[in-house]
């Protein structure tokens, strides 16, 4: 079975940093990439980030130059760096392993 656990998030000002990062675990017959999604209240998800078997990554226009996303082999683990946040960054983060596993997520929210 496999299991997908963020961390991280929380509470920031608007123009402060954020980290949430995905660890997974379990019968993962490959790695082909991890993608991070986002909703906000009232909205419906939206795709963030994606980090590929290769390291290519790709980011929605709207966070280019702000977020940016990392993976850590021996760990497990991929994170999404979100530097200058905005409160319209604010929603529940979910990573996803091969479209085929979804986290819980995770909140992260921004105060003006």
């Amino acid at each position: 079975q496999v299991r997908l656990v963020e961390s991280g998030g929380g509470l920031v000002q608007s123009g402060g940093s954020l980290s949430v990062s995905c660890t997974y675990s379990g019968s993962i017959s490959s790695f082909y990439f991890m993608a991070w999604y986002r909703q906000a209240p009232g909205k419906s998800r939206e795709w963030v980030a994606t980090i590929t078997d290769n390291n290519d990554t790709h980011l929605k226009d709207s966070v280019k130059g702000r977020f940016s996303v990392s993976r850590d082999n021996a760990k497990n683990t991929v994170t999404l760096q979100m530097n200058s946040l905005k409160p319209e960054d604010t929603a529940v983060y979910f990573c996803s392993l091969n479209e085929d596993y979804l986290g819980h997520g995770i909140q992260v929210t921004v105060s003006a």
